[in-house]
């Protein structure tokens, strides 16, 4: 299951792992005009985990999804 929200200056995606029972906590996902923001809590630190890609990134991690193995370098058309 997931959520999409639309905040001022963000649009943000929460995954809920509805899966088998190792269940892992919820992913929320910030996309921002600049970059992307995933966070999930991590139980073992008690913390909230932060990772920020850029929007570069962010298509380059899109695009390695459908890819088989091997090192690639996307460049601009046009």
């Amino acid at each position: 299951m997931f959520t999409i929200e639309h905040e001022f200056d963000a649009t943000v995606i929460t995954l809920v792992d509805e899966g088998a029972p190792s269940l892992q906590e919820d992913v929320v996902i910030h996309g921002f005009e600049d970059c992307v923001t995933i966070e999930q809590y991590d139980p073992r630190r008690d913390a909230v985990v932060k990772i920020t890609l850029s929007t570069h990134q962010l298509r380059e991690l899109a695009a390695a999804l459908n890819l088989p193995e091997g090192v690639y370098r996307m460049t601009r058309k046009g």
